[in-house]
Protein backbone atom coordinates (compact mmCIF):
# COMPACT_ATOMS: atom_id res chain seq x y z
CA UNK A 1 0.00 0.00 0.00
CA UNK A 2 2.85 2.40 0.82
CA UNK A 3 4.23 1.84 -2.69
CA UNK A 4 0.84 2.81 -4.15
CA UNK A 5 0.75 5.99 -2.06
CA UNK A 6 4.30 6.94 -3.05
CA UNK A 7 3.59 6.29 -6.74
CA UNK A 8 0.42 8.38 -6.73
CA UNK A 9 2.31 11.20 -4.99
CA UNK A 10 5.10 11.00 -7.59
CA UNK A 11 2.59 11.21 -10.43
CA UNK A 12 0.84 14.17 -8.82
CA UNK A 13 4.24 15.91 -8.62
CA UNK A 14 4.96 15.02 -12.25
CA UNK A 15 1.65 16.44 -13.49
CA UNK A 16 1.88 19.51 -11.29
CA UNK A 17 5.12 20.28 -13.10
CA UNK A 18 3.63 19.39 -16.49
CA UNK A 19 0.69 21.71 -15.81
CA UNK A 20 3.05 24.60 -15.13
CA UNK A 21 5.13 23.85 -18.20
CA UNK A 22 2.54 23.12 -20.87
CA UNK A 23 -0.88 21.61 -20.06
CA UNK A 24 -2.36 24.81 -18.61
CA UNK A 25 -1.17 26.79 -21.63
CA UNK A 26 -2.47 24.21 -24.11
CA UNK A 27 -5.85 23.68 -22.44
CA UNK A 28 -7.65 26.46 -24.28
CA UNK A 29 -6.75 25.04 -27.69
CA UNK A 30 -7.76 21.54 -26.62
CA UNK A 31 -11.10 22.66 -25.16
CA UNK A 32 -11.87 24.71 -28.29
CA UNK A 33 -11.39 21.84 -30.73
CA UNK A 34 -14.73 20.93 -32.35
CA UNK A 35 -13.94 17.22 -32.77
CA UNK A 36 -12.87 14.29 -30.60
CA UNK A 37 -9.21 13.43 -31.09
CA UNK A 38 -7.11 10.49 -29.95
CA UNK A 39 -3.45 10.38 -29.01
CA UNK A 40 -0.31 12.27 -29.93
CA UNK A 41 -1.20 12.34 -33.64
CA UNK A 42 -4.69 13.79 -32.97
CA UNK A 43 -6.58 11.09 -34.89
CA UNK A 44 -10.28 11.95 -35.25
CA UNK A 45 -12.76 9.67 -33.49
CA UNK A 46 -14.87 9.43 -36.64
CA UNK A 47 -11.96 7.58 -38.27
CA UNK A 48 -11.52 5.26 -35.28
CA UNK A 49 -15.01 4.46 -34.04
CA UNK A 50 -13.96 3.58 -30.50
CA UNK A 51 -16.77 5.44 -28.74
CA UNK A 52 -20.51 4.79 -28.98
CA UNK A 53 -22.09 6.35 -32.07
CA UNK A 54 -23.91 8.75 -29.74
CA UNK A 55 -23.06 9.73 -26.18
CA UNK A 56 -26.13 11.91 -25.79
CA UNK A 57 -27.78 11.15 -22.45
CA UNK A 58 -25.00 8.83 -21.24
CA UNK A 59 -23.48 9.09 -17.77
CA UNK A 60 -19.72 9.22 -18.38
CA UNK A 61 -16.78 9.09 -15.98
CA UNK A 62 -13.32 10.11 -17.20
CA UNK A 63 -10.56 8.52 -15.14
CA UNK A 64 -7.44 10.68 -15.05
CA UNK A 65 -9.14 13.60 -16.77
CA UNK A 66 -6.26 16.06 -16.40
CA UNK A 67 -7.46 19.43 -17.69
CA UNK A 68 -10.72 17.71 -18.75
CA UNK A 69 -10.65 18.63 -22.43
CA UNK A 70 -11.75 15.13 -23.44
CA UNK A 71 -14.67 15.30 -21.05
CA UNK A 72 -15.61 18.70 -22.48
CA UNK A 73 -15.89 17.18 -25.95
CA UNK A 74 -18.30 14.53 -24.63
CA UNK A 75 -20.27 17.03 -22.55
CA UNK A 76 -20.86 19.18 -25.64
CA UNK A 77 -22.35 16.10 -27.30
CA UNK A 78 -24.95 15.62 -24.60
CA UNK A 79 -23.15 13.33 -22.17
CA UNK A 80 -23.33 13.86 -18.40
CA UNK A 81 -19.63 13.82 -17.54
CA UNK A 82 -17.78 13.46 -14.25
CA UNK A 83 -14.03 14.01 -14.34
CA UNK A 84 -11.67 12.32 -11.87
CA UNK A 85 -8.02 13.26 -11.39
CA UNK A 86 -5.57 13.30 -8.45
CA UNK A 87 -3.66 16.48 -9.41
CA UNK A 88 -5.05 19.76 -8.00
CA UNK A 89 -3.22 21.91 -10.56
CA UNK A 90 -4.78 20.01 -13.47
CA UNK A 91 -8.26 20.32 -11.96
CA UNK A 92 -7.68 24.04 -11.37
CA UNK A 93 -7.02 24.43 -15.10
CA UNK A 94 -10.17 22.43 -15.86
CA UNK A 95 -12.22 24.74 -13.64
CA UNK A 96 -10.67 27.79 -15.30
CA UNK A 97 -11.71 26.45 -18.69
CA UNK A 98 -15.21 25.71 -17.42
CA UNK A 99 -15.55 29.31 -16.26
CA UNK A 100 -14.26 30.54 -19.62
CA UNK A 101 -16.42 28.29 -21.83
CA UNK A 102 -19.54 27.75 -19.74
CA UNK A 103 -19.15 23.97 -20.20
CA UNK A 104 -19.44 22.63 -16.68
CA UNK A 105 -19.48 19.20 -15.08
CA UNK A 106 -18.39 17.73 -11.72
CA UNK A 107 -14.71 17.21 -10.99
CA UNK A 108 -13.47 14.83 -8.30
CA UNK A 109 -9.95 14.97 -6.87
CA UNK A 110 -8.95 11.32 -6.57
CA UNK A 111 -6.61 8.76 -8.17
CA UNK A 112 -7.94 6.15 -10.58
CA UNK A 113 -7.00 3.47 -8.06
CA UNK A 114 -9.59 4.70 -5.51
CA UNK A 115 -12.55 6.63 -6.92
CA UNK A 116 -15.09 7.97 -4.38
CA UNK A 117 -18.10 7.49 -6.66
CA UNK A 118 -20.99 5.00 -6.40
CA UNK A 119 -21.17 1.54 -7.92
CA UNK A 120 -22.92 1.00 -11.27
CA UNK A 121 -23.49 4.71 -11.86
CA UNK A 122 -22.05 5.14 -15.36
CA UNK A 123 -22.74 3.99 -18.91
CA UNK A 124 -19.27 4.84 -20.20
CA UNK A 125 -15.83 5.06 -18.59
CA UNK A 126 -13.04 6.65 -20.63
CA UNK A 127 -9.35 7.30 -20.15
CA UNK A 128 -7.12 8.96 -22.73
CA UNK A 129 -3.60 8.64 -21.31
CA UNK A 130 -5.01 9.28 -17.85
CA UNK A 131 -5.52 6.46 -15.38
CA UNK A 132 -4.86 4.16 -18.33
CA UNK A 133 -1.17 5.12 -18.20
CA UNK A 134 -0.54 6.59 -14.76
CA UNK A 135 -2.62 4.38 -12.44
CA UNK A 136 -1.93 0.78 -11.47
CA UNK A 137 -4.07 -1.29 -13.87
CA UNK A 138 -4.60 -3.97 -11.22
CA UNK A 139 -6.40 -1.31 -9.20
CA UNK A 140 -7.96 1.07 -11.71
CA UNK A 141 -9.50 -1.61 -13.94
CA UNK A 142 -11.49 -3.05 -11.00
CA UNK A 143 -12.56 0.51 -10.16
CA UNK A 144 -13.72 1.13 -13.73
CA UNK A 145 -15.66 -2.13 -13.72
CA UNK A 146 -17.26 -1.22 -10.39
CA UNK A 147 -18.36 2.18 -11.69
CA UNK A 148 -19.98 0.78 -14.85
CA UNK A 149 -23.56 -0.37 -15.14
CA UNK A 150 -24.29 -3.75 -16.68
CA UNK A 151 -23.65 -3.38 -20.40
CA UNK A 152 -21.54 -0.27 -19.82
CA UNK A 153 -18.46 0.40 -21.92
CA UNK A 154 -14.84 1.04 -20.98
CA UNK A 155 -12.72 2.82 -23.61
CA UNK A 156 -9.08 3.65 -22.91
CA UNK A 157 -6.01 4.77 -24.85
CA UNK A 158 -2.50 3.53 -24.06
CA UNK A 159 0.90 3.31 -25.71
CA UNK A 160 1.18 0.17 -27.80
CA UNK A 161 3.14 -2.75 -26.44
CA UNK A 162 5.56 -2.42 -29.35
CA UNK A 163 6.32 1.25 -28.74
CA UNK A 164 7.02 0.46 -25.08
CA UNK A 165 9.42 -2.33 -26.03
CA UNK A 166 11.32 -0.15 -28.52
CA UNK A 167 11.47 3.11 -26.53
CA UNK A 168 14.85 4.26 -25.18
CA UNK A 169 15.26 4.51 -21.41
CA UNK A 170 16.03 8.22 -21.52
CA UNK A 171 15.73 10.96 -24.11
CA UNK A 172 15.32 10.13 -27.78
CA UNK A 173 12.68 8.65 -30.04
CA UNK A 174 11.41 5.11 -30.44
CA UNK A 175 13.64 3.03 -32.69
CA UNK A 176 13.44 -0.27 -34.56
CA UNK A 177 15.19 -2.48 -32.01
CA UNK A 178 13.79 -4.06 -28.86
CA UNK A 179 15.10 -2.34 -25.73
CA UNK A 180 13.48 -4.43 -22.98
CA UNK A 181 11.69 -7.67 -22.28
CA UNK A 182 7.97 -8.14 -22.87
CA UNK A 183 7.47 -10.81 -20.22
CA UNK A 184 6.92 -9.12 -16.88
CA UNK A 185 6.24 -5.64 -18.28
CA UNK A 186 4.21 -3.67 -15.76
CA UNK A 187 5.66 -0.65 -13.97
CA UNK A 188 8.39 1.66 -15.29
CA UNK A 189 10.01 4.91 -14.30
CA UNK A 190 11.93 6.25 -17.28
CA UNK A 191 15.39 7.71 -16.74
CA UNK A 192 15.08 11.24 -15.38
CA UNK A 193 11.30 10.99 -14.90
CA UNK A 194 9.42 11.98 -11.77
CA UNK A 195 6.33 9.90 -12.37
CA UNK A 196 5.69 6.20 -12.82
CA UNK A 197 3.92 4.63 -15.80
CA UNK A 198 2.20 1.27 -16.16
CA UNK A 199 2.26 -0.90 -19.28
CA UNK A 200 0.85 -4.38 -19.85
CA UNK A 201 1.23 -6.87 -22.67
CA UNK A 202 -1.89 -7.72 -24.66
CA UNK A 203 -2.42 -11.07 -22.97
CA UNK A 204 -2.22 -9.46 -19.54
CA UNK A 205 -4.74 -6.77 -20.51
CA UNK A 206 -7.18 -9.39 -21.79
CA UNK A 207 -6.83 -11.51 -18.66
CA UNK A 208 -7.22 -8.51 -16.33
CA UNK A 209 -10.29 -7.21 -18.14
CA UNK A 210 -11.89 -10.65 -18.18
CA UNK A 211 -11.25 -11.16 -14.47
CA UNK A 212 -13.19 -7.98 -13.78
CA UNK A 213 -16.22 -8.86 -15.88
CA UNK A 214 -15.16 -6.86 -18.93
CA UNK A 215 -15.24 -8.50 -22.35
CA UNK A 216 -13.02 -7.05 -25.08
CA UNK A 217 -14.98 -5.82 -28.08
CA UNK A 218 -12.23 -4.08 -30.02
CA UNK A 219 -8.57 -3.18 -30.06
CA UNK A 220 -7.88 -0.20 -32.32
CA UNK A 221 -4.23 0.08 -33.35
CA UNK A 222 -3.86 3.70 -34.36
CA UNK A 223 -2.09 4.96 -37.46
CA UNK A 224 -1.48 8.66 -38.23
CA UNK A 225 -3.51 10.27 -40.98
CA UNK A 226 -1.85 11.27 -44.26
CA UNK A 227 -0.15 14.61 -43.76
CA UNK A 228 0.38 14.09 -40.02
CA UNK A 229 3.42 15.78 -38.49
CA UNK A 230 5.70 14.76 -35.65
CA UNK A 231 4.24 15.64 -32.23
CA UNK A 232 5.55 18.94 -30.87
CA UNK A 233 5.58 18.06 -27.17
CA UNK A 234 5.01 14.30 -26.83
CA UNK A 235 7.86 13.68 -29.21
CA UNK A 236 8.81 10.14 -28.19
CA UNK A 237 7.66 8.73 -31.55
CA UNK A 238 7.82 10.00 -35.13
CA UNK A 239 5.22 9.89 -37.87
CA UNK A 240 7.59 7.76 -39.96
CA UNK A 241 7.72 5.12 -37.21
CA UNK A 242 3.98 5.22 -36.47
CA UNK A 243 3.08 4.79 -40.15
CA UNK A 244 4.81 1.37 -40.05
CA UNK A 245 3.89 0.08 -36.59
CA UNK A 246 1.16 1.02 -34.11
CA UNK A 247 2.40 3.52 -31.53
CA UNK A 248 -0.90 3.77 -29.69
CA UNK A 249 -3.93 1.56 -29.14
CA UNK A 250 -7.46 1.97 -27.87
CA UNK A 251 -9.12 -0.84 -25.94
CA UNK A 252 -12.90 -1.21 -25.89
CA UNK A 253 -14.44 -3.57 -23.33
CA UNK A 254 -18.02 -4.05 -22.14
CA UNK A 255 -19.28 -4.83 -18.65
CA UNK A 256 -21.08 -8.14 -18.68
Amino acid sequence: MQEDIDTIAANIADWTQANAEHTDASAEKAWAHPGILWGVFAIPEEQVGALPESVDGLDVVELGCGTAYFGSWLQRRGARVTGVDPTPAQLATARRMMAKTGIEFPLVEAPGEAVPLPDAAYDLAVSEYGASLWADPYRWIPEAARLLRAGGLLVFLVNSTLVYLCAPDGEGVVGQELQREQFGMYRIQWDGAIGVEYHLAHGDWIELLHENGLEVEALHELRPQPGAVDPAYYDFVTVEWAEKWPAEEIWVARRA
